[in-house]
């Protein structure tokens, strides 16, 4: 039996149905990746980011290594409180990212000396209780440092090796990026972040 040739018309008729749904196609892929930026971004770029761990100025809380996830919306509609652990650019040049805890408050003065911190303000002097460090653990160096309205003081949990407010001084407000509110990897310690009570 002899096979009938398609027409020249049936033809473009063909490819111009394979064009349309490839263009539907790519139209579908090309909407879920701008929905998908439209969510992201903002979340990214406003509420939340990553943060890994370099260095052992925070140890034994936080080792090298360790992925945080940091709060950024918080600090829009709150003040930071002493003893959370921020993440900030590191004001002697603000391309670095720093992880550290506030220690001390707008309007406080902070002194160290033997090993403890003590911190006076309105409502007098009061020697922290850092529950959690190690018990031996001494914080070194004397210093007295009184803040401004706009100032943080702020410590690495590992004194001995930490790079902090005793060697270069206050955090400026406007430096603070947001708080580490999640530990997601390793994931053996996923938690959240708890801020300490003093």
């Amino acid at each position: 039996m002899e096979q009938k040739n398609q027409e020249p018309s049936e033809v473009m008729l063909n490819n111009e149905k394979g064009f349309k749904k490839y263009f539907a196609f790519a139209w579908d892929i090309l909407k879920i990746g701008l929905i998908a930026l439209v969510i992201v971004l903002p979340i990214r770029y406003f509420l939340f980011q990553p943060f890994i761990v370099k260095g052992e100025s925070m140890s034994p809380n936080f080792e090298t290594g360790d992925y945080l996830i940091i709060d950024e919306l918080s600090y829009r509609l709150s003040e930071p409180q002493r003893g959370d652990v921020v993440v900030f650019k590191y004001p002697k040049d603000t391309s670095q990212r720093f992880i550290k805890r506030i220690i001390g408050l707008p309007g406080e003065t902070v002194d160290i000396e033997s090993g403890q911190v003590s911190i006076t303000n309105s409502q007098g002097t009061t020697i922290l209780d850092e529950n959690y460090l190690p018990d031996d653990l001494k914080t070194i160096g004397d210093v007295s440092a009184t803040l401004s309205s706009e100032e943080y003081f702020v410590l690495g949990d590992n004194r001995q090796y930490s790079y902090d407010s005793r060697a270069w001084g206050v955090v400026p407000r406007k430096n603070i990026i947001g708080k580490a509110f999640l530990r997601v990897f390793p994931l053996t310690t996923l938690s959240a972040i708890s801020q300490p009570a003093y």
